[in-house]
């Protein structure tokens, strides 16, 4: 009976035989199988991903097998696939606590459903195929994480400028991205090249940290030895990350400034609106001084006045604003203002100092009243007086029309156009908008003058009776004359169109022979005189319709006349043969006229009656064919 280590001993021969042709057959078909497996796949995280693995010939028998290679180089395998003709029977071993767990697809590759940051593994392809040998490959996998929005923390507190060391101006953070990023510091748009190394000008520290979750933040703080052009700098960081297929993305941090401290080095102090160009501020207004220093923190202001070269101070505060409250001319002089700044240099210049000027203008004085009279023909002067600061300008206008510059207004000879209102006017050109006024009315006494409208004829050739028309009389003089007419119904004096002190009134009339003869007059008058015109008409022709008229009724008196002989002469032969009958024939009564007929003319041609003068007649060889 073998003891049960030589029987033991036995089994292992042929096995170990086995062991050593696989290996044999390894060796020797290393060539003859060969991978299709990319060496790099990159992905982003959360999305899907497939690592190949085709066996590249034709195969009709082979085993796949899938192995996660840890940090330390250990295999753990994953997933097998094993190839029988035309169908390929799969299996997952080991998910290695993976959610959701790896999986193969239908050509035996390794799909991971969502990757992860602790997906960046190798993953090792092992194919084995028999006779033609064992050949493997490794995929590595790089998951991409963009990074959230990028936050800065800028020092909230006061700086100065006047350390002589880098103090810390922000914080900048980037959280859970993968790979890590960089971060970058800019100022006024342009990168600061600082170091990482401590120094006294300026560098930068930086801190990575990873999350539970395998993703990646950083942190980066900034330090700079500040100046006081940095007081309107804009501070910023930028946040620099990796992307699948060497793409690179940026993410930049809100904007921020520092609040500095730095001492008075210039003062400025001006006079504020209603101030003109020349400096001058006028009388009553409201005036403000502004005194601004270069410091930081806004120092204290000072303002003062200087009188007898003493300071008198008129208010102190933060603002640096004073309000001068309806300035009068007596507050002209000079002003100042000082900056209580104790950091400044001593060399520096804390207080300035102005000249305030009032402009004023007082009320314009006239030699004479509101109104002045002068006789007709007169002459007087009239004075215009003012007093202000600046010298003022004067100026004489007439009805608005410039007269002359003086101050004295001469009037000489004047006439009724001389009347009208005279202003005095006082201006500043330095102060445009102060400026006075003063105005006297001119009234010229004397008699009327007086202007007639002379008014044509509608019709052609002169006045026709009954034609109407319109008479109008102007008059000017002072007291305001009176106009009247010598007919009935005329107007109401009323001022005249285009001023002068003109008045004018109006008559309406039918033009007759009566008005033709005499003319019609208008007469203005006033306590110093009267003036007359007279309107003449000429020949006055009768109208068109009266001649008609009148040539009807002579035409028709006529024939009444005519027709009364007749009848007349019928009544005297009323009962004597053959009278007023028509065709007897014979002759007439002795005594009676007798109708002579000449030739063959009838007797409706020749119409005569004669008488004879011893009463007997004389007729034709024919009789009366009509006589009535």
């Amino acid at each position: 009976m073998e003891p049960p280590d030589a029987r033991a001993g036995a089994r292992r021969v042929p096995r170990l035989l086995v062991l050593a042709l696989l290996l044999g057959a390894h060796r020797g078909a290393k060539a003859e199988v060969r991978l299709s497996v990319p060496p790099l796949v990159e992905v982003m995280r959360g999305e899907p991903v497939t690592l190949d693995c085709t066996p590249l010939g034709a195969h009709d028998h082979f085993v796949l097998e899938w192995f996660l290679a840890d940090r330390s180089g250990v295999r753990h395998r994953l997933a097998s696939a094993e190839l029988h003709g035309t169908e390929l029977q799969d299996k997952v071993h080991d998910s290695r606590g993976r959610s959701p767990p790896y999986q193969l697809d239908s050509r035996g590759r390794l799909v991971l459903a969502e990757a992860q940051v602790g997906d960046e593994r190798d993953y090792v392809c092992l194919v084995r195929a028999g006779a033609a040998g064992t050949a493997e490959a490794t995929a590595r996998l790089n998951v991409f994480a963009k990074p959230e929005a990028t936050e800065v923390s800028p020092n909230g507190g006061t700086l100065s400028v006047m350390e002589d060391f880098a103090q810390e101006i922000a914080t900048c953070n980037s959280r859970n991205g993968n790979p890590a990023p960089q971060i970058t510091w800019y100022r006024n748009g342009q990168r600061l090249e600082v170091p990482m190394e401590v120094n006294s000008e300026g560098y930068m520290t930086s801190r990575t940290v990873r999350e539970a979750s395998g993703l990646l933040s950083l942190t980066s703080t900034l330090y700079l030895r500040l100046h006081k052009a940095d007081r309107d700098a804009s501070f910023h960081c930028s946040v620099h990350y990796r992307l699948p297929t060497g793409r690179h993305g940026r993410l930049d941090s809100p904007s921020f400034r520092l609040t500095l401290h730095y001492p008075t080095e210039h003062v400025q102090f001006w006079l504020g609106s209603p101030s003109t160009t020349a400096g001058w501020v006028r009388e009553g207004d409201s005036v403000q001084l502004f005194c601004r220093g270069d410091g930081s923190p806004n120092p204290e202001y000072t303002f003062f006045r200087l009188q007898d070269k003493q300071e008198d101070v008129l208010k102190t505060n933060l603002e640096g604003n004073l309000t001068l409250e309806g300035v009068q001319r007596s507050q002209s002089g000079t002003y100042g203002c000082r900056v209580e700044d104790y950091d400044a240099a001593e060399d520096a210049e804390l207080s300035k100092t102005l000249e305030l000027h009032v402009a004023y203008l007082d009320p314009l004085e006239l030699s004479t009243g509101e109104e002045l009279s002068l006789p007709l023909g007169n002459s007087t002067a009239v004075n215009c007086s003012v007093r202000g600061l600046p010298t003022p300008a004067l100026r004489w206008t007439k009805d608005s029309v410039p007269l002359g510059d003086s101050p004295t207004l001469s009037l000489r000879s004047v006439t009724f156009d001389s009347t009208g209102t005279y202003t005095c006017e006082a201006s500043m050109p330095t102060v445009p908008v102060l400026s006075h006024t003063r105005s006297f009315k001119l009234l010229v006494q004397g008699p009327p003058e007086l202007r007639a409208e002379e008014t044509q004829p509608k019709a052609e050739g002169g006045w026709r009776e009954g034609g109407e028309v319109r008479l109008t009389c102007y008059a000017r003089g002072y007291p305001e004359p009176k106009l009247s007419w010598s007919q009935l119904g005329g107007s109401l004096a009323e001022p005249a169109p285009g001023g002068q002190g003109w008045v004018s009134s109006s008559l309406t009339l039918k033009v007759t022979s009566a008005l033709s003869r005499d003319g019609v007059s208008c007469e203005a008058s006033n306590p110093y005189g009267n003036d007359r015109h007279v309107f003449h008409f000429g020949t006055v022709a009768p109208q068109t319709s009266q001649a008609g008229v009148a040539v009807m009724a002579v035409a028709v008196s006529v024939g009444l006349l005519l027709f009364i002989v007749a009848a007349f002469y019928c009544m005297r032969r009323k009962g004597q043969p053959g009278c007023c009958r028509r065709g007897e024939k014979g002759s007439p009564p002795p005594g009676e006229p007798e109708l002579s007929h000449s030739g063959s003319e009838r007797p409706e041609q020749t119409g005569l009656l004669v008488r004879g003068a011893s009463g007997g007649a004389r007729h034709g060889s024919r009789g009366f064919g009509d006589e009535c």
